[in-house]
């Protein structure tokens, strides 16, 4: 294996439905009301993928997706969803020695606006930064994980990815590459360990 794709939120970071289960409780909402949104409601997912691709800016994001939510103020609403992301420093300190050990390393992201990725130090680890609103695609999009490894100089085949999704790890695979799905450090590391045949931890 030459490369190593991860994604960021809910890998590099701590749990991201977590977070938006605080920011639910802290509106007075039901703890799964973001999550269930997103899994009941086409209309709210839609304005998501719109997000992703840099098709729509997050302000106007905002203002479209809180009715969704039942919530009046949108302002800064990103922001909020994600106060209670940090970062998860086990796999940061796997993807530092990863890229250390000659690894080529990317991470791939489906973007909810620059300021999610505030607070986690990317460079020096990571070789390519690949974001969905920067590229016009998203994931599952096989053509996001194409363009990644292109930039990295790597086959798919000689890559292992991780996603806390399902749905991106069977993209991945599809494309020939190892797919981790994530549930935490604990479980990732060792199968990230055999398939790369490196110390990580």
């Amino acid at each position: 294996m030459r490369g190593l794709l991860t994604d960021f939120g809910g890998v590099l970071t701590t749990n991201v439905f977590d977070s938006f289960k605080a920011f639910s409780v802290a509106e007075g909402l039901p703890p799964d009301t973001v999550k269930r949104t997103f899994r009941e409601n086409p209309a709210a997912l839609a304005e998501l993928r719109l997000l992703e691709r840099g098709e729509l800016s997050v302000d106007d994001f905002e203002r479209r997706f809180a009715p969704h939510l039942g919530i009046a103020d949108h302002s800064g609403l990103v922001e909020r969803l994600f106060a209670g992301l940090g970062p998860d420093a086990p796999m940061m300190e796997a993807m530092r020695r990863a890229h250390d050990a000659g690894i080529k390393t990317a991470v791939i992201s489906n973007s909810w606006g620059e300021g999610i990725y505030e607070g986690v130090e990317l460079t020096g680890i990571f070789d390519e930064i690949v974001i969905s609103g920067e590229v016009g695609l998203h994931k599952p999009d096989p053509a996001i994980f194409e363009l990644t490894c292109n930039r990295l100089g790597v086959e798919p085949a000689e890559c292992v990815f991780v996603d806390d999704l399902r749905e991106n790890c069977a993209a991945a695979e599809a494309l020939g590459m190892s797919a981790i799905l994530h549930r935490g450090a604990d479980s990732t590391l060792p199968e990230l360990e055999r398939l790369l045949g490196l110390q990580l931890r």
